[in-house]
């Protein structure tokens, strides 16, 4: 199971999200030619190289009009510790219309545009509350220009790119003391994104200046399955998205992909013992249940009272077919009852790969995790060229 891990220990920012996950692409300028063929009207993007104490990463340049936009995140003016500062006076007032009309027409895939729209939906419902406005009338001072749009669309395309099942995060560092904002002076985290970060887990430090901004948060609370520590897997690759101000720390965040052995899967076992049904009725009653979705139907010989020999039918499946799985053992078995239990499977990630013999494609599954890999020849495959080559199953398993 492939899953990304974020390490917040300097906070979050679009545009540092964004770099961290650039740096485990493998063809990154398809990612590049896919954001500056967007349209977005006086946009410029580059990856460029950024080293913070020591180590290098890469920074997201976004030029807007030929100009580096200096911090895009919230509605407010912010001196931020990671992406920008500037003057906010040139900037228009951009509403949550406004947005999905510009995300509904630009090339992406319907995914990524549902990805960035909820995104900003957060954002706006965070700020809501804090200026007690209808969501409607929520402008994005800041989080609303282009700069920041490239930032939103541009890791929920590499999220969709580099299509992880599972993301964690550490622990999210925001940072202390206040920012200024075109309201006036604020705590850190600013309230929009303290709002955001509920029921995560935050902490602050020695570091002055907001470390996480509201799009950080906002793009964290959307892609991550589960915050903390950082989690078993076997590492691939690492990602260092830089910032541009400097710090004792590196301010960067870091992006890790890795390979996970799948978690345990709560499975239900269905069983009832039967014996007045006719085998055809039973081998029926099996097709119907597996067709519906269960992951595995089987019976066993059993001795019933009376000393009668009976059969004990079983159907595993998924919590979310029980109700169907239970009217199906009903309606197309003789039994007055049926019997739940609640177990936990481990299984292997499985997947198919073909390979050329001399004596034709074979198809291979591998199966693989908790430390063993497996691989067996598809038999159909075996099978068929077995009869047109007149040679044994032995015989062909030796040239796999």
């Amino acid at each position: 199971m492939k899953v990304i891990y974020l390490d917040c220990s300097m906070g979050a920012a679009g545009d540092m999200l964004m770099a961290a996950l650039y740096e485990l692409l493998d063809d990154k300028q398809t990612f590049l030619d896919t954001m500056r063929g967007l349209g977005l009207p006086g946009i410029e993007i580059s990856a460029e190289p950024a080293v913070k104490c020591g180590i290098t990463g890469t920074h997201m340049k976004v030029l807007v009009h030929g100009s580096e936009e200096l911090d895009a995140l919230h509605d407010h003016l912010h001196e931020h510790a990671h992406e920008h500062s500037h003057d906010h006076e040139h900037h228009h007032h951009t509403g949550l219309h406004e947005i999905e009309h510009l995300l509904s027409h630009l090339d992406l895939p319907q995914t990524v545009r549902d990805d960035a729209l909820a995104v900003y939906h957060r954002i706006a419902e965070a700020e809501s509350k804090v200026h007690r406005r209808p969501v409607d009338q929520i402008h994005f001072h800041e989080v609303g220009t282009l700069d920041a749009l490239a930032d939103v669309v541009g890791v929920c395309l590499l999220m969709h790119l580099l299509a992880p099942e599972k993301v964690y995060a550490s622990s999210v560092h925001v940072g202390c003391g206040q920012v200024k904002c075109a309201h006036g002076i604020l705590p850190v985290p600013a309230p929009a994104t303290a709002l955001l970060l509920a029921g995560v887990p935050i902490y602050g430090g020695a570091i002055q200046g907001e470390l996480c901004t509201p799009t950080g948060a906002a793009l964290l609370t959307h892609f991550v399955t589960k915050f903390g520590e950082l989690p078993s897997m076997q590492l691939l690759k690492s990602g260092y998205g830089m910032g541009t101000k400097d710090f004792p720390a590196a301010n960067c965040v870091r992006a890790m992909l890795g390979e996970q052995d799948a978690p345990a899967e709560e499975i239900l076992e269905l069983s009832c013992n039967l014996d007045d049904c006719t085998g055809e009725t039973i081998g029926f009653a099996m097709e119907r249940l597996l067709d519906a979705g269960a992951l595995d139907v089987y019976w066993t010989s059993v001795g019933m009272k009376k000393n009668r020999p009976g059969i004990l039918l079983t159907c595993m499946c998924r919590p979310l077919d029980r109700e169907k799985m239970v009217e199906l053992l009903f309606k197309h078995t003789t039994t007055l009852g049926v019997r739940e239990s609640v177990f936990r499977r481990y299984t292997l990630s499985r997947e198919s790969k073909t390979i050329q013999t001399p004596d034709g494609d074979i198809r291979v599954k591998v199966s693989s995790g908790y430390g063993v890999t497996r691989e067996k020849p598809e038999f159909d495959d075996l099978a068929k060229i077995a009869r047109e080559t007149g040679k044994s199953l032995s015989e062909l398993q030796k040239n796999i």
